[in-house]
This record gives structure tokens, sequence and C-alpha cells, in this order.
């Protein structure tokens, strides 16, 4: 064992589209036009297309994967357990195990996490002191605090504006992917706008066919669809009679680009069908240990940013039952994943990032109507990082002795993501487009309830 250290008007175009609303693929040009028109373009009101990039450390991680815990995991139940607290703390999760790093324990429903903790260092003493899901998402996947005359974009978004079109991103599908469903607490790209938008896959890659939305269509072969392209460029009389335009020259570069993640190579990396059943059964059957693996297939195609929107962790009632349920799903799906990165030789160059946008409630809330429930907190919670740089088997911070409160190393969610962005060789001091021409950083170092202190002690 190892020691623990401490993102109009109607044309002709468009027409012909909804001439064939219905065929699959009309999603994924809606989706991806603006996208490729901002791409193309040479600057827009945000700012140069190009962003300046001042003198920064180079880059160690080339992706981050960040497993978002929608809704808020209990610290206490997770990577902070307080056997000693008692009942009205801990509930029924009372024995925590050991691990493979000394000194570390860890609730005992995540055996297999347990196995790997010189993979990954825990951050015990996240906090921001904002109990609301919408502002405290907003704070932890942005590092800025909610209520200025800016709506900042979150760390995905800068990754794509850095790490991804503006960097030469070459890559079948868009630089940023959420799985499966959208956040919804603000929006992704902020004053970024439209290009820096999450692509958000909706399906579930559970079941036997990923239906992506705009790309897989279930019940649809190719044959069909190749038929329903030929029929979209046979209505096409007034593309084919005018003369060359520049605008539907852009349009018909974006339909190919469409057709070729639908019918050609760049869709292929949403079909697990090719993975060993043994592989997919290592990462569990469900929709969390699906995404994880789909997680690693986008990163090993090039993808800088993922996010797995894990919904279900809001507990305000019976928790410990949820738990009972949610936590060894995400026990198998979270160690397949670090080991699968470890073996394929990922792991160096590549970031996860676990967290929600709190914790919750150390003490328990047995009484009706909770039953068993634990409310939001934001004084104190527990983030994880692995990866891309950041050091294995390491605790950062601590809470009491109930975990009400930090009793050393306090981590702001700045913190954590300037350290992310330092590996990912993004300055957290670089200027960011804004539609107002405004003097703004990637992270204002101003900000309160931040330090915009690196986590050295992991890097």
């Amino acid at each position: 064992m190892s020691t623990p250290r401490l993102l109009h008007p109607v044309t002709r175009r468009t027409a012909l589209k909804r001439l064939l609303f219905g065929a699959a693929g009309v999603a994924l040009i809606d989706r991806i036009v603006p996208l490729a028109r901002a791409a193309e373009s040479a600057g827009t009101a945000a700012g140069p297309a190009q962003p300046v990039r001042p003198a920064c450390a180079p880059a160690r991680a080339k992706a981050v994967i960040q497993i978002w815990m929608w809704g808020g995991p209990a610290h206490l139940d997770t990577f902070d357990p307080k056997p000693d607290a008692g009942n009205d703390y801990c509930g029924p999760l009372k024995k925590p195990i050991a691990t493979n790093v000394d000194g570390i324990r860890i609730c005992e429903l995540l055996p297999e996490l347990a196995k790997h903790a010189d993979k990954y260092s825990i951050l015990r003493g996240m906090t921001h002191g904002n109990n609301g899901h919408e502002t405290a998402s907003y704070i932890v996947q942005t590092g800025h605090e909610p209520g200025g005359s800016l709506v900042y974009p979150c760390v995905g978004a800068v990754v794509s504006l850095f790490n991804g079109y503006d960097a030469g991103y070459k890559g079948r599908v868009p630089p940023y992917i959420v799985l499966t469903s959208a956040q919804g607490r603000f929006s992704e790209a902020g004053f970024l706008g439209l290009r820096y938008k999450p692509f958000v896959t909706g399906g579930d890659p559970a079941q036997r066919q990923f239906a992506v939305e705009g790309i897989v269509a279930a019940g649809i072969t190719h044959e069909r669809q190749q038929g329903r392209r030929a029929l979209l460029h046979s209505l096409d009389t007034l593309g084919r009679a005018m003369p060359p335009n520049q605008q539907f020259q852009q349009l018909d570069r974006c339909e190919e680009k469409a057709y070729d993640m639908i019918l050609g190579d760049g869709g292929k990396v949403f079909d697990l069908s090719d993975e060993k059943d043994a592989l997919r059964d290592r990462y569990g059957r469900n929709t969390f240990g699906q995404s994880c693996l789909v997680a690693r297939r986008l990163v090993e195609s090039g993808v800088p940013c993922v996010t797995i929107n894990y919904r279900g962790w809001d507990t305000h009632k019976q928790h410990f039952e949820t738990m009972q349920r949610k936590l060894p799903e995400m026990d198998k799906g979270m160690a397949s994943l670090l080991q699968d990165l470890a073996d394929r030789g990922l792991l160096d160059s590549t970031i996860v990032w676990w967290s929600g946008e709190f914790g919750r409630t150390p003490r328990v809330q047995w009484e009706s109507p909770w039953n068993g429930g634990r409310g939001h907190y934001g004084k104190c919670f527990s983030a994880v990082l692995a990866g891309g740089g950041f050091k294995g088997g390491c605790v950062v911070g601590a809470s009491d002795s109930k975990g009400e409160e930090v009793a050393d190393r306090p981590v702001f969610p700045q913190d954590m993501i300037a350290s992310i962005y330092g590996l990912l060789g993004i300055n957290p001091d670089a200027p960011l487009p804004n539609p107002r021409g405004l003097d703004v950083k990637v992270l204002q170092p101003e900000d309160t309830h931040s330090s915009r202190a690196m986590l050295r002690e992991i890097m």
C-alpha cells in the first residue's frame, strides 16, 4: 500500500429541410450550421475568433472528463465518512473501508474505487457557502460568483474555446460533449455564445442502440438515410440553378459535416457494439456506466471535454435507500473508467473531475416528510481529481469531526478550476472575448469566495 499525499430568415436550405421534416440528420444540421458559421467567420461581435494566449505552462493534459453529480452528493456518504459522529450524521453507512492507500478510507459502498485510490486525490475542504442549485452550479462550473452583469462560460466552453475550434481542433464531433441530458442550471457557454455550447447527445448508451440525437435514428438504416439525402439534393433545383454563393457553399459544408457523422466515421465513436461484452459489463450495464465508456471513447478520439451529467443525487427524502442503489452504480462505472484510461495510457493525459454543486447536510433529517434525507450544503463538501497531471493517493484539506466545517486547507471552486486549466495549458489570466469588449479574464482574481490558490500539492 502507498501512503496518502495529502458551451433567421428562411433560406432555401431551411425550406428544403422542412419539406423533409422527420429525416434523421436535420437536427444535427441545425446544430452544426451555427457552429460552422462561427468557426469559419473571421470574427464576431464577441471578439476575435482566435483567443489571445498569454504565456502559460506547457499543457500536461489533453482532455477532461467531468462526472457532474447533478443535485449534490453527500460527502459523508462518499469520500469523507464520519463513522464516529454517530447515527444522526452517518446513518447506516458507518463502516468505511480502507483503500489501497494507507490512511485513506471511503464509504463501504465504494469497494471498487477503494482499489484505485492511488489514481485519484480527494479534496475534503471544498467550500463556497451557497445552497442554491442554480447559483452553486454556476460557481462550481465557472469559478465565478453569480449576480454580475455577465454570464461567464463554464469549464467545458472555455476548454472548447482554447483547446477546441480555435486551437485547430479537427475532430469529427464537436469538442464539448455532454452525456446524455443537458445540465439545465444555466447557459453553459455564457457570453461566448452558441459556438461554444455543448453537443448534448440525448439517448441512452445502455440501450441496444445509442440513439444520439441528430446522428442515430432508431430503426432507420444507412441505406434509407442515403436515399433521403439523395431526395434532398434532387429537390434542390434552386441551388443548382443559382451561381456560386458563399452562404450556400457554407451551408453545403455544414451538410457534409452532418452527414459524415450520420453516415461516415464521425458517429462511430458513439457505437458501443464493437466493445467487448466483458468490458461493457465491467462498466455496468446502466446509463452511467455506459456513459463512462462512451466518455473514454470520446477522449481517445481526441475530444477535449466530456461531461457526464449524472442525475439522481438531490436526495432530500429517503437518502440512504437511494445511496444503496446509486453508490454501487457509481463505484463500478467510475472505477472502470479510471482503470480503462490507465490501461490505454490515457490517464496521464486525461483529467477526471468528480463533483456536484455542493454537498449535503451532515446531520440527517430523520423527521417527516424527509424520512432520512439530507439537504443542500455548500459550506463543506468533497471533490475528486485524477489523471492529467494530478497526483493520486492524496487528500487535500479536511472537514471537522462531523463534516460541518472546513477544518484545514479550504479549497474554493476557483482554486480547483484554475488548477484544471493550468494542466490543460489554459492561462487563468487569459482574456475572454465578450460582446461588450470588456477586460474579462478566464478567472477573475478579485472574485469573492475565492483565492486562486492552485492545488500545487497534487500537481
